[in-house]
């Protein structure tokens, strides 16, 4: 499982964790809302409704292309029956269910798609659902704030890089005594080299391709790409302070950004901003 997160609702801890960018959260733990000591009860006799039946199997008609129809069907004409029981293990296994998860061992229990999470919150109490989707709101909210310092951490990374980069073409790229035009095109020249060894494209042929995007070809990069472009500046800086001709150091870079682009990819703390 990944790693988790708990929300405090009604001084109760629930935990929640991602998977594939998607938030599940423990039914076991809300269900401790209605009855701390019979929490698979709790949620057998929630799952067993006719309402809980047909909410999960509409849920999953919609986001499970393996969803089993004929199963689903199956359950929802039994259900409401007094000798109807369904636990979530049993859902899962015959409808080949993803919103719901069932995990054994110590921090096992049931877990469920937020969507899902949410109408058994319903379920339990309005005033509960309404405690819980504020305390997860506020949860998402925290994250993305330090997201978005991340993310302008590394901009800012970027662009004392692009200093760096750009003092080392003024100083092995520049005649003396030439135009601020003949100088702004040598920088726009070696922009677009990093431009080619990273995204494979120039800024143009970037703004042709895209002509409705707002901004650059920079603008629209990943963290990931952020971090291998200020990476690319400084290396840059050195292989200019040693001469190396633009056609050498283009393939130099390009090397360079795909193996560091490999490597963040597989890095797990740049997939917690995520």
């Amino acid at each position: 499982m990944a790693k988790s997160k708990t929300l405090k609702v009604e001084s109760l801890d629930i935990v929640l964790f991602s998977r594939n960018n998607e938030d599940f959260i423990s039914l076991t733990d809300m269900a401790r809302y209605r009855d701390a000591e019979r929490t698979n009860y709790i949620v057998q006799n929630w799952l067993r409704t006719r309402n809980a039946i047909e909410f999960c199997g509409l849920w999953e008609q919609i986001n499970n292309p393996g969803f089993k129809r004929i199963e689903f069907d199956a359950f929802k004409n039994e259900a409401g029956a007094n000798s109807f029981t369904l636990t979530p293990q049993k859902w899962i296994e015959a409808t080949n269910a993803i919103g719901i998860i069932s995990k054994s061992g110590r921090y096992g229990g049931s877990f469920a798609h937020r969507d899902i999470a949410f109408e058994f919150a319903s379920w339990l109490s309005p005033q509960f659902k309404l405690y819980l989707i504020t305390e997860f709101q506020r949860l998402k909210a925290d994250e993305n704030d330090r997201l978005k310092l991340d993310w302008n951490l590394q901009r800012t990374l970027a662009k004392i890089n692009y200093h760096i980069h750009t003092d080392a073409i003024k100083e092995n790229l520049i005649p003396n005594q030439i135009t601020r035009q003949q100088a702004a095109f040598v920088y726009a020249n070696e922009a677009d080299m990093l431009n080619v060894a990273l995204f494979g494209t120039t800024a143009k042929q970037w703004r042709e391709a895209n002509p409705d995007a707002e901004g650059n070809i920079r603008d629209v990069a990943t963290i990931e790409q952020l971090v291998v472009l200020s990476n690319l500046e400084s290396i840059n800086a050195v292989l200019l302070h040693q001469g190396l001709p633009q056609s050498e150091r283009l393939l130099q870079l390009n090397n360079i950004a795909i193996t560091q682009m490999k490597s963040l990819v597989q890095n797990s703390s740049l997939k917690k901003l995520k």
